[in-house]
């Protein structure tokens, strides 16, 4: 089985609504044309790096190579973990986790996106709120971090949910003007403190030296 030589097809998050994991061949093609069909507002870009500006077809292809891309790159030292979501048996979205010296720094950063008809139904937040499990809880991660332009509202809603602190700010460009970055950080302490649904974690001990924790 091919999680035999790559643990990370065998890890499995699941909350009350939702499952997260890697896609197999047919699910990552329809993660790609969920994505082809749409994501956010076109008047609006709520992403560092616009990747869903193009053409349909061109936005399918780089989710799939981009999936397959930071599996072939993966490294101890560097990881980004790209999850689809489920709802339902329905592929809905994907959540990424990822990290750089995860083993020394401890921190752990999360972006996502969801299709547009799943929007505004709290599955934003928890999926986000079962990678944060998977950091604190399965990894002993010190702080999950990440951001948002000062205009999203939603994402920051569903930071704020989760009990992220402002973390600055920084001055960013997307399509060629100013946006303002907010970011966030959520220590471990408030996590361990804060208001969260029940996340299950399957599959996690052979996938730890992966992500550079020791497995003792």
């Amino acid at each position: 089985m091919l999680a035999d030589h790559f643990p990370l097809f065998g890890l499995r998050l699941t909350t009350p609504r939702l499952e997260l994991r890697l896609p197999s061949d047919v699910e990552l093609a329809a993660l790609a044309e969920l994505a082809a069909q749409g994501v956010h507002d076109p008047e609006k870009m709520p992403f560092f790096v616009p990747w869903t500006d193009g053409p349909p077809s061109g936005v399918a292809r780089g989710v799939i190579q981009h999936h397959w891309l930071r599996l072939g790159e993966w490294e101890p030292r560097g990881w980004e973990l790209k999850l689809a979501v489920f709802h339902e048996g329905a592929v809905v979205g994907q959540q990424a986790i990822g990290a750089r010296d995860f083993a020394v720094t401890r921190e752990v950063s999360t972006g996502s996106w969801l299709g547009l008809r799943y929007h505004g139904q709290g599955i934003g937040t928890e999926m986000r709120a079962a990678v944060l499990h998977l950091a604190f809880a399965g990894l002993a991660a010190q702080d999950a971090v990440s951001g948002a332009w000062q205009d999203n509202h939603a994402s920051l809603a569903v930071s704020r949910k989760l009990g992220y602190r402002p973390d600055g700010v920084a001055r960013r460009t997307v399509r060629g003007a100013l946006a303002i970055e907010q970011r966030l950080r959520l220590p471990r302490s408030d996590w361990e403190n804060g208001h969260r649904p029940p996340v299950t974690i399957d599959g996690l001990p052979p996938c730890l030296p992966l992500f550079g924790v020791s497995a003792s």
